[in-house]
């Protein structure tokens, strides 16, 4: 049994995980890394976990799936002070701690891919098309590259990209195509010195950005102070084609003027556009699978824009395909 997996988020090396020992399986990801959202862009000296910032497991699979990279020291506990933000003004704070985890990949976020990837089989870098040929699955690359016959093709893509990638025959495209996931900028400032914020985590309401994080203040950073700032979802919809100055432009500011300190004096300022970075909770939530067309696809897309989310809905997928292919 082969199994071609596209996408190497979280669900996609989940399902690969867990089905590791009943299938050959090649996973394609267009991206340079493994992990997806769960990423990190380096330019020295600077670090950015420009995608997710944290996670939280809530359930016992989840907890037991990351139990061992919580020993491995590849997940830590970040202990952040923890604020709210409302026009320049601190409206609540906490403490984060280990008695309730809010976890972070340690050195960086990537780290989680990296170790869920290292003994998968995985084709980075390449963007593939699958196309039915017989009873099966032949996959190929924009460039027409061959990578063969597949009887399962699994697509861990958000929604609207998994929905055109798979063919027109599968059973659960329209469903795909109603999904809607929402954008995100992530702005990610480096400085040569701290801005002596008193906290390292914070929520903010009433503004164009949702999140501003001292991204070196993350366990196992040795890089500069950095901050990473996310806008909400809705301004980046409004905005998602917007000129890329011109939305740095208007996050710096916003940023200046939440946080109280001016952020122009930056000494690397980047940005990110997530496309596809949210969704809101499902009211179904369940994998798609197309047994008469050996189709799947899942992702965090079936619950809701979370980390665990994308594993449970992978874990889900990966057991009921191993019910179908013993």
């Amino acid at each position: 049994m082969k199994i071609a997996i596209i996408g190497a988020g979280i669900a996609g090396l989940t399902v690969a995980y867990h089905l590791k020992d009943f299938a050959d399986i090649v996973i394609f990801d267009k991206s340079r890394g493994a992990g997806g959202r769960i990423c990190t862009r380096y330019a020295k000296p600077y670090v950015f976990d420009h995608g997710a910032q944290f996670f939280i497991a809530r359930t016992s699979k989840f907890k037991n799936f990351i139990q061992p990279m919580i020993e491995a020291g590849v997940i830590q506990s970040w202990n952040a002070k923890f604020v709210e933000l409302k026009k320049n003004k601190i409206i609540s704070s906490r403490q984060w701690s280990s008695e309730y985890p809010h976890y972070v990949g340690s050195p960086s976020m990537s780290s989680i891919g990296k170790y869920l990837s290292q003994d998968l089989n995985l084709v980075l870098n390449t963007e593939v098309k699958p196309q039915k040929q017989g009873d099966h699955w032949k996959i190929h690359s924009a460039n027409k590259q061959d990578f063969g016959t597949y009887d399962w093709v699994i697509s861990t893509a958000p929604a609207i990209q998994s929905a055109v990638l798979l063919p027109e025959q599968f059973e659960y495209r329209e469903t795909l195509l109603k999904r809607k996931m929402m954008g995100c900028y992530s702005l990610m400032l480096g400085f040569n010195s701290s801005l002596d914020n008193d906290w390292g985590a914070a929520l903010v309401s009433d503004a164009d950005i949702s999140w501003v994080s001292v991204n070196s203040s993350k366990p196992g950073r040795n890089g500069n102070y950095t901050l990473l700032v996310h806008s909400t979802n809705l301004w980046a919809e409004e905005n998602i084609n917007q000129e890329k100055d011109a939305v740095i432009e208007h996050l710096m500011s916003e940023t200046s003027k939440i946080i109280g300190k001016k952020v122009y004096d930056a000494n690397h300022i980047d940005l990110h556009r997530w496309k596809y970075a949210n969704i809101k909770k499902q009211d179904v939530e369940s994998p798609f699978i197309d047994e008469n067309n050996q189709i799947a696809a899942c992702g965090d897309w079936c619950i809701k824009g979370r980390i665990e989310s994308a594993f449970l809905s992978g874990f889900d997928l990966a057991n009921e395909m191993r019910s179908l292919i013993n």
